[in-house]
């Protein structure tokens, strides 16, 4: 069966410098900063000593030293992008990093294409504007607008803004913070008939989130700000906010407050995060609020299921965004910038991004990574936007809308950040390819009753050189050692022969953390020879040096199955045969309850283990052969990853789809390596019974994926 997968790394597309150039407000990106050129289509919007800030009422545009967290919507065809506007105060020396901040926003008309939105945005007489301004008429007090954080609905734009005040007395000179406050801004786009409007919205006077200010509407809570970002529409029209507080014990917590009647009021539920999880990124999918949050004790995503009231860890949602912290691994932090959800190709998916920090002293430099995901399956792209020593990236937001997907980013040093705004087209092409390889491949697998529910990842396809066994959903490859490819597969001989699937590796910022919970693993194996001693087969391996085998299935000298459960090997009654082929199957259920299956069949009994509060570290990859036994030799092809447990049926299921290829076919010698008589004497597999599929879907895949993948095989060469 013809499966041209495509390696998912080659999908980070040749960069075409497109960057236009002009002398107005805005400026290129490389102009704006002395960092690398480092996306195509890229533009800084908000440059700082430059760009010009119209006051709230008109008048001469000024200057601000520090653009930052940037947040981006749409509404009666113009685009708005959100900033807060610094501006530094150097009277007061006792105060370091002082700093009044407005919200500012700037307007794009109808970007049809990106070189029209350079136009507009590249003018001389291109402007911000400022929405909301800070209160700043008094000598020792410095007001703080904070997290603009907006929402669009149809015409209609709703931000979102926290503020406070900077001040102290003037005999003293210690700086405090008070007058907390939260409002909610309203405007709307206008009918201009103006080509070019100089303000496309009107905003309506700031009106407080909580009606009253009586401790019973906020409960314990205080200092709220908005999440920043961007809020949701749900499917209903239920307008949603992201937002932070701080408890009776001034931890912070993360929350939401929405409104059913269109702005009108807002309602604020009861229900908080987990106490130190704060920077909450929110949206609706499967008609729950989902909020990713960054947290003491690592990342986390809650759901509500009650709009906010109460709030539960979904452990099983968005897996690749859940870390724990942990001693085993404190050079690399990963934290969620991001989160939308767009339908694009008519599939429903969610986009993040996450910042990639190394503490130590690495290759590797700090980057910003791009993921989407239908919360069963997760592509990567990237890494961009890497960092230098005088260009950082200190937030980003993402923007789906007409076809087009959008990053806006604060990038510079700490004391002057620019914000910039880039169309991620050819990121947004591979995503496209992606997903319509997923509907694809799906299809034909279902035609062919492999049950799809859950369906990860499937290894089968393999690289020219042999060093790579692709993911045909073009998710997450393995890499393959000292091994000789096969039909589909590899046959792992002797020691050192092996392959490893880095599913949930932070190093190679591989996420796929549904496997310390719920997992099935499905593979054809068949055994060439009795081995000397244990030989490893196949298996679940820890994370750290021990590289503890949490679940496995290895062959032994007297041809007896043994089954490997938290590090322990066990002898079993079963026995298997040489050249003979199986279906084995590694399970776990609920995080601590590992079966092993073969031929639909269970070896041994279930075994009880850590769960994983109580297990050291978390799942890091599959192995396939490994180190162990010195005369071992087995051939595996056609591997299933699936996040959820299998039934004994949906195995048999597989297994019956292999047995009919089996009856169907003819011999398949040309499988085998050169020289390896014995093998394909005994093993009589033909070319189709190392496939995936019956033949309609053999027929269906070798239509389909060479003429989706004909176009990247030219690029591919050239790796």
């Amino acid at each position: 069966m013809s499966r041209r997968v495509f390696n998912s790394t080659v999908l980070l597309l040749l960069v075409v410098v497109m960057m236009c150039c002009g002398s107005g407000g805005a400026a290129t990106a490389d102009e704006a900063a002395s960092g690398d050129l480092q996306l195509p289509q890229e533009i800084a919007m908000f440059v700082p000593k430059k760009t010009q800030v119209v006051p709230k009422s008109g008048g001469e545009g000024k200057v601000k030293d520090i653009f930052a967290s940037p947040a981006l919507v749409r509404a009666g065809g113009v685009m708005i992008a959100f900033v807060e506007g610094r501006t530094k105060h150097t009277d007061f020396p006792e105060a370091i990093d002082l700093s009044s901040s407005d919200i500012v926003a700037g307007y794009i008309k109808a970007p049809e294409t990106w070189q029209s939105l350079v136009a507009e945005v590249t003018k001389d007489d291109w402007q911000a504007h400022t929405v909301l301004e800070s209160a700043n008429n008094r000598k020792y007090r410095v007001g703080v607008a904070r997290l603009p954080t907006g929402i669009t609905r149809d015409n209609k734009v709703f931000l979102l803004v926290g503020s406070y005040e900077e001040w102290r007395e003037n005999d003293d000179d210690t700086w405090k913070t008070e007058a907390w406050n939260i409002k909610v801004i309203e405007g709307e786009a206008t009918q201009s008939t103006e080509v070019q409007p100089t303000q496309p919205i009107n905003w309506s006077e700031p009106k407080p989130l909580f009606q009253t200010d009586s401790p019973n509407n906020k409960g314990d809570l205080k200092e709220f700000l908005g999440g920043g970002g961007s809020g949701i529409v749900m499917g209903n029209g239920t307008l949603v906010f992201p937002r932070t507080a701080k408890d009776e014990n001034n931890k912070v917590v993360s929350l939401i407050t929405y409104s059913t009647d269109d702005g009108q009021k807002w309602e604020i539920p009861g229900g908080v995060s987990s106490v130190g999880c704060r920077s909450p990124r929110i949206t609706e999918w499967e008609e729950d609020i989902l909020m990713v949050t960054y947290c003491e004790d690592g990342r986390k995503v809650f759901e509500s299921r009650d709009m906010g009231k109460t709030w539960t860890k979904a452990v099983r949602t968005l897996s690749g965004v859940w870390l724990k912290s942990g001693p085993e691994l404190p050079e690399v932090s990963l934290r969620v910038d991001a989160l939308i959800t767009a339908t694009i190709e008519g599939r429903k998916v969610m986009l993040y991004t996450q910042k990639v920090r190394h503490f130590l002293e690495v290759d590797e430099p700090n980057a910003l990574h791009l993921w989407v995901t239908d919360n069963n399956r997760t592509f990567h792209l990237g890494p961009f936007s890497v960092d230098s020593a005088e260009n950082k990236t200190f937030a980003n937001t993402l923007f789906y809308s007409d076809d087009g997907l959008y990053l806006s980013q604060q990038r510079g040093i700490q004391t002057s950040t620019a914000v910039s705004l880039a169309r991620l087209t050819e990121e947004l092409n591979t995503i496209k390819s992606v997903l319509s390889t997923w509907v694809q491949l799906d299809a034909s697998f279902s035609e062919s009753s492999i049950p799809t529910a859950g369906l990860v990842g499937f290894l089968s396809n393999t690289t020219s050189s042999g060093d790579t066994w692709i993911d045909g959903y073009r998710c997450m490859n393995a890499t393959v050692t000292k091994a000789a490819k096969v039909e589909n597969g590899f046959k792992f001989t002797g020691p050192g022969s092996r392959a490893t699937w880095p599913v949930n590796s932070r190093w190679d910022i591989k996420q796929y953390g549904f496997v310390d919970y719920n997992f099935t693993i499905v593979a054809m194996a068949t055994i060439h020879q009795v081995p000397s001693e244990s030989t490893p087969l196949l298996g679940a391996s820890l994370r750290g040096n021990k590289r503890t085998k949490l679940i496995g299935l290895s062959y032994g000298a007297g041809g007896k199955w043994e089954t490997v459960y938290d590090g322990t090997k066990t002898v079993q009654g079963g026995t298997w045969e040489p050249g003979r082929e199986y279906q084995v199957a590694l399970m776990l259920q609920d995080g601590n309850k590992g079966f092993v299956y073969v031929d639909g069949v269970l070896v041994g009994n279930p075994a009880m283990l850590p769960t994983p509060e109580e297990r050291w570290t978390e799942f890091s990859h599959f192995y396939f052969g490994g180190d162990e036994g010195d005369s071992g030799s087995a051939t595996l092809t056609d591997v299933f990853l699936y996040n959820r447990p299998l039934s004994v049926g949906e195995l048999k299921m597989i297994k019956e789809v292999e047995d009919k290829k089996e009856k169907g076919s003819g011999d398949s010698e040309d499988k085998k390596e050169s020289g390896d008589s014995e093998d394909k004497k005994e093993s009589g597999d033909s070319e189709d019974k190392k496939g995936s599929g019956d033949g309609s879907m053999r027929e269906g895949m070798s239509r389909v994926l060479p003429l989706l993948l004909l176009g990247m095989w030219g690029i591919a060469a050239i790796y």
